[in-house]
């Protein structure tokens, strides 16, 4: 459905296409294998008086992913957001943890590996470049794994840096 916005001033979109020839797993290699997500993002503008100074607009927005809970967050604190929402800096760092754990559960299950507690304390570095930009630099996982049998700790430990190479995150990523 289409609505009327006044002061839109423009559109940045972008758009990736996958070529190639669909196939049966099997022949991957003579195909493109590719799946795609989508999410819409809300600025929420509550002070409605959006971006007529810098102190003072809101940064606030709301994440929508259809068919889960709606995600509401802010620029981090050191950047006039809300401490008590999550940031994009946070959702990184979640993003990359969270993948290299879910790759590497998966490692175990198909390697005999038994794991039975999984915690990781995730830290990064964002380094702030003069121009107001910026990246991180450094991303640290820091997985506490629990094995149900002590002669498959190798293995376990072996099958992190597998996960490392598989992570859908990570691999998407220069940190």
């Amino acid at each position: 459905s289409m609505e009327v916005v006044i002061a839109h001033k423009g559109k940045r979109s972008f758009r990736c296409d996958v070529r190639g020839l669909a196939a049966h797993s099997s022949l991957a290699p003579q195909a493109v294998n590719a799946v795609e997500y989508a999410a819409r993002l809300v600025w929420s503008n509550r002070n409605g008086a959006g971006t007529a100074d810098y102190a003072g607009y809101d940064r606030e927005y709301r994440v929508l992913v259809r068919g889960k809970p709606e995600l509401t967050g802010s620029a981090d604190a050191i950047f006039r957001g809300e401490a008590d929402k999550h940031n994009p800096e946070d959702l990184f760092l979640v993003a990359l943890s969270s993948c290299h754990m879910l790759s590497y559960l998966a490692l175990c299950a198909r390697n005999g590996v038994r794991v039975t507690a999984y915690e990781d304390e995730a830290r990064g570095t964002l380094a702030l470049a003069p121009d107001g930009g910026g990246k991180f630099e450094v991303v640290t996982l820091r997985p506490r794994v629990t094995v149900a049998d002590a002669d498959t700790t190798d293995k376990a430990m072996q099958l992190h840096e597998t996960a490392h190479q598989v992570c859908f995150i990570a691999n998407s990523c220069s940190v």
